[in-house]
């Protein structure tokens, strides 16, 4: 966004747009206001409110435009390195701090708990990638495990990965996580393999594996819910 062509703001805009944030919060905000709020710091004397506006109509909307990548944004937007850069982090701050509000002892004892803990996991995530959730007897967090990126094979090492997991988090039970980034939810004949594998693993420890959630976005799949193959809540 060329910021000579904005170069105008309005007498006390900016003090009054503050400080009805801090004392009113963001309840009252559109989209563009608080966008709006956030280029101050990159424009420090231009009309942030049209330029915010534009951004947003460039894209559709807040989270399409928080969604490109930053040679998207600088090319669509005539903006800088800065701001794209700006622009592209705040979702990955937003889904790191979500993230990190989550107790480590939160309780999942069921699936749409469970559920929407794995969305949060993968948030930010463009490739795929495999969680072991390590539960005590009271089905709360031990540890969240990265066992693998990529696509899942269970010939290669999931049902040892998991097994190491389980062991070192001293896991009563587990909950089995993955993603299909930009892909559909329904589980595929892989996905169910590597389910088997683990679950077949994991009776020799005696480890239930409770359930197998699938996320692509802000959905997910739950294998207990479909009674496919775990042992559900």
């Amino acid at each position: 966004m060329n910021a000579k062509k904005y170069r105008h703001d309005h007498t006390g805009h900016r003090s009054r747009h503050r400080e009805r944030y801090i004392s009113g919060g963001s309840d009252s905000f559109h989209d563009h206001e608080l966008l709006e709020l956030l280029l101050y710091y990159c424009y420090p004397r231009c009309n942030t409110n049209e330029i915010a506006q534009r951004m947003i109509d460039e894209f559709g909307s807040l989270h399409q435009l928080f969604e490109a990548d930053v040679s998207t944004l600088m090319a669509r937007l005539n903006c800088s390195e800065n701001v794209a850069v700006m622009l592209n982090a705040m979702p990955v701050v937003a889904n790191r701090f979500l993230r990190s509000r989550l107790d480590k002892k939160m309780v999942l004892n069921n699936s749409k708990i469970a559920g929407a803990f794995a969305i949060s996991q993968f948030a930010d995530q463009s490739t795929e990638r495999f969680f072991v959730v390590s539960l005590d007897m009271s089905s709360r967090v031990n540890k969240v495990t990265l066992v693998s990126k990529g696509t899942l094979d269970e010939s290669a090492y999931y049902p040892r990965e998991v097994m190491k997991a389980v062991i070192q988090n001293n896991a009563i039970s587990v909950i089995l996580m993955h993603n299909h980034p930009g892909g559909t939810l329904k589980p595929s004949n892989n996905d169910l393999a590597v389910t088997c594998a683990i679950i077949d693993g994991l009776e020799f420890v005696k480890v239930t594996v409770v359930d197998h959630i699938i996320v692509s976005g802000d959905k997910y799949y739950s294998f207990s819910d479909r009674k496919q193959h775990v042992a559900g809540y």
